[in-house]
Order: C-alpha cells, then structure tokens, then sequence
C-alpha cells in the first residue's frame, strides 16, 4: 500500500509543479485557476494520506514523495533550458570569468579556510548551546553541523566576487555565533 501511495504522491506532487510552473511561466501573469489548483492537488495528497496512511507516517510520506515529484519537474525544465542555450550559442558565462591576480587567491584562501571555519565553528557553538535535549546529543549534532556549515562557508566565500562583504559576513557570524553562545551559555549555566 506504501509503495503505491508513494507513486501516486509522486505523480500528484509532479503535477501540481507542472501547474505552478505553467502558471508562473505565463505572459499575463499568473492564473488563479492553475495556482489554486496545484496547492489543492498538493494538499489534497497530505490530507488523504494522512488519512489513508496515518497522520504522522502519512504526512511524512507525502511532503518527502510530492517534493521529489516536484523536483523531478523542476529538473526537467533545466535540463531543457540548458541543452536550448547551447543550440542557440547563448551560454551563460562562467561567474569568475575575471584574471586571476595571486593576492586575491590568497586572500580567498584565508577567508573560506580559517575565518569560514570559525564563522561555521560558532554557529555550531550556538546550535550546541540553545538546542534543547540531552548535552550529549547537542554536543553530537553541533560537531556534525560543523564540516556541513564549514562547507558552505566556503563555497559562499570562493563564489562571491566581493571579498570585502565576505569577509564582514564571515566577521560578523563569527563575533555573533561566539557572543550568543558565550551568553547563551552563562544564562543557561547559571540557572541549572
């Protein structure tokens, strides 16, 4: 019984991002009738698997399989635009088409390296202070958020053109993670 609810989900969540695509794409402007009707088959489908199913396994089960429809839509569409681009010899240039210069490279280096893995470090820290549960757990998911968080630090610094707002970026969430952690967890040390 899963295994078709999940591909009938995955039908109902590919057709409703067919019907919100086809109305965001249109030249007047969005039509209320696609609009309603792609929220309604997508509603519909949490409503009557959680009813079907349960509500807590069927709701998971429809917003995890109507979001791989949806994005089975999505993909489909970029690939299409994609391959038309380049019939058409209308490639996007690349975002750093710029001549490299050594102290820019350099300087990014040091951004996405150590300052992105201190601001990433306190936005562990604070996850680590203010989630609640066991400290055991929190100490684990902050040391799993860590890498993940260090990552996008990185891929953020190295893609921004702007080495000056990287790098108040990076300043910025590494005095604020550290300084609400830091009071997070003198209040919360205090009260236990």
């Amino acid at each position: 019984m899963i295994a078709a609810a999940s591909c009938l989900l995955i039908l109902a969540g590919a057709a409703a991002a067919w019907l919100l695509r086809r109305s965001w794409r249109r030249r007047e402007g969005p039509a209320p009738a696609l609009v309603g009707t792609g929220w309604a088959v997508l509603f519909a489908g949490v409503l009557i698997t959680g009813w079907g199913i349960g509500p807590v396994k069927g709701v998971a089960l429809s917003l995890a399989m109507e979001a791989i429809g949806a994005l089975l839509v999505v993909f489909q569409g970029r690939v299409r635009r994609k391959a038309a681009r380049a019939r058409a010899g209308e490639t996007a240039p690349e975002p750093l088409d710029e001549p490299g210069r050594l102290w820019r490279g350099i300087l990014r280096t040091l951004l996405a390296g150590p300052l992105g893995m201190t601001a990433a470090m306190a936005l562990a820290f604070c996850v680590t202070v203010f989630l609640p549960g066991d400290p055991r757990t929190r100490i684990v998911v902050g040391g799993m958020l860590l890498p993940v968080l260090w990552g996008l630090a990185m891929t953020w610094t190295l893609a921004d053109r702007r080495l000056l707002r990287a790098t108040a970026v990076l300043l910025g969430t590494s005095l604020l993670g550290f300084g609400l952690a830091f009071v997070g967890g003198s209040i919360l040390g205090g009260a236990a």
